[in-house]
């Protein structure tokens, strides 16, 4: 029988799983990072970051293969004894942590300044736990399930993003190659962290029903993520002057600003609202990463009890910290630096090491 039957996601739910935690907040703001490291040119460096993580996708996935029922907690104890295992293990857990609470301090910062600028932070704390809270208790076939729905809701919103378009100049764009090639790989480094979250393959291959397709999956979902990063940037570039696109906070909203419809005077609330359901598809899987692992450290099944406290913790949390745009930037700079390790180095370093350790094992499941 298999571990997690009764919790299995269908392929459909994974790939719009992973790509639900890669678009998140990234999206906001990638187009002025790009442009200010490679100008206009910064679309190039898109699609080599989406080679790089499909590449590092393959790795995890094939790191897994070789032992199905378990997840990254239950192979760090496999391959590195009781003491480094859990060293590790925690090490993950942390990371998910860090993930998850630059996700939600974020997506509250966010809703402040282009919303509800007088709400207190708590109060957004606590609507943005309760969905969490109901949504991470039930496991990862609602987690597949959640993120399948939110895909569907706003399949809309990429159409609308696109109207500016018809405003801007596409010689914004020319000549390609303005400044060479080296800008381009130096932007390469701030692509492959949007891409961030397919490492949570770690965690949730395990709940795939299907898993002949879980390499085509991933391949799909980073390629849903790249669509959607290349769509946004390019939208920007054009509409956008090369000089104006990096002094922009968070270019993606300014552009929403210019979109005007005869019935409604701020489309970019509307927007940034429904946006709240894509945000919640990056975080609420990062939160169950955390809780899970926790779990898992003390062999529980159940995480209920462990989500109520960390529920409880980020909602008092905001009552002591309200944390500034530079703090929020500080956060994310400490999770691109650890997710740099985490999903690109430390996955090609484990499938060496598993591959060695079990040609010495004789290729047995031990």
């Amino acid at each position: 029988m298999k571990r997690y039957q009764f919790n299995e996601i269908t392929t459909m739910q994974y790939i719009f799983l992973i790509s639900g935690i890669q678009i998140g907040i990234g999206i906001l703001s990638l187009p002025a990072q790009l442009a200010d490291i490679a100008n206009t040119d910064g679309w190039i460096a898109i699609i080599i970051g989406w080679g790089i993580s499909v590449i590092a996708s393959t790795v995890i996935i094939k790191t897994m293969e070789k032992h199905e029922q378990d997840t990254i907690f239950d192979l760090s104890r496999r391959y590195f004894g009781r003491i480094f295992g859990s060293l590790l293990h925690l090490a993950f857990v942390a990371y998910a942590l860090l993930a998850s609470t630059t996700v939600v301090f974020t997506a509250i910062h966010v809703i402040q300044t282009w919303v509800l600028p007088n709400t207190p932070n708590y109060l957004l704390m606590m609507l943005f736990m309760l969905p969490g809270f109901l949504v991470t208790r039930n496991g990862v076939r609602v987690l597949g399930r959640y993120a399948e729905f939110v895909f569907y809701l706003t399949l809309w919103m990429p159409v609308l993003i696109a109207i500016p378009l018809q405003k801007g100049s596409v010689l914004h764009m020319l000549p390609i190659l303005k400044d060479g090639w080296a800008p381009i790989f130096q932007a390469v480094k701030t692509t492959v962290l949007s891409f961030l979250g397919f490492e949570l393959a770690f965690v949730f291959y395990p709940f795939l029903k299907e898993k002949k397709h879980a390499i085509k999956a991933m391949v799909i979902a980073n390629s849903i993520s790249a669509f959607t990063f290349l769509l946004i940037t390019v939208t920007c570039f054009i509409f956008f002057s090369p000089d104006e696109t990096p002094s922009l906070v968070w270019p993606t909203l300014s552009l929403l600003k210019t979109v005007e419809f005869s019935f409604i005077e701020r489309f970019e609330v509307i927007f940034l609202s429904f946006y709240l359901f894509v945000m919640s598809t990056t975080g609420i899987p990062y939160i169950f990463t955390t809780v899970f692992g926790i779990s898992q450290l003390f062999k529980k099944q159940d995480h209920t009890i462990v989500l109520v406290i960390a529920v409880c913790v980020f909602i008092v949390a905001s009552f002591l910290y309200n944390p500034s745009f530079s703090h929020i930037q500080t956060m994310g700079s400490w999770w691109e630096r650890y997710g740099l390790w985490g999903a690109y180095i430390f996955p090609a370093v484990l499938f060496i090491y598993v591959s060695v350790v079990r040609w010495f094992r004789g290729g047995k499941k031990k």
